[in-house]
């Protein structure tokens, strides 16, 4: 059986499982984006680097977002979706646990490097996933779900991180990122 895009039809609890997987791998690579923002005054004063260096932190990641998410639609025409989730995902738990064991700032900046590799395919990968998997007619529910995690992530991760800062070292960050990848 085909769905009305050609593509063969995916059951409905495969459609929800696929949706509840890729979404919580969105929603922590997102989240990732925001959060490393207000602990840059810690990271630099614990590895003694001026604002401007550690600026780098998040440019850096946006960069090799800026540059990987268009690389994605070539990777989507050349793997599968499972094999590209799963590099993703592992290239961001890689990333992460790098950042959180990171003894200077530029192993600091490979990590982030590693994890938005991870995280840049993610968004094009969940996108062109709804989109093949739902039937015209339940795509923007779908949308609507995902649209609320890609808001939601962004909006709780200075939050988290200004109350996890506080409380804990800036490493826990990464220490909390890479557990919720594991469950």
């Amino acid at each position: 059986m085909q769905t009305q895009t050609g593509h063969p039809s995916v059951g409905h609890l495969n459609r929800t499982m696929i949706m509840i997987v890729m979404v919580s791998g969105a929603f922590v690579s997102i989240l990732n984006e925001t959060l490393l923002n207000v602990a840059l005054p810690p990271i630099m004063r614990e590895l003694h680097i001026a604002a401007t260096t550690a600026q780098w932190l998040t440019t850096g990641y946006m960069l090799t977002n800026g540059v990987l998410i268009p690389v994605t639609a070539f990777l989507i025409q050349r793997f599968t979706t499972r094999t590209l989730f799963l590099t993703a995902m592992s290239l961001f738990a890689v990333g992460t646990l790098i950042a959180a064991v990171s003894p200077d700032f530029g192993f600091l900046l490979v990590g982030r490097v590693v994890q938005a590799s991870g995280a840049a395919i993610m968004l094009p990968l969940l996108m062109t996933t709804v989109l093949t998997v739902f039937a015209p007619h339940e795509r923007g529910g779908a949308m609507g779900i995902m649209g609320l995690v890609i808001m939601f992530a962004p909006a709780i991760g200075p939050t988290l991180s200004g109350w996890l800062v506080e409380h804990h070292s800036w490493r826990i960050l990464f220490f909390v990122i890479h557990t919720s990848q594991v469950f």
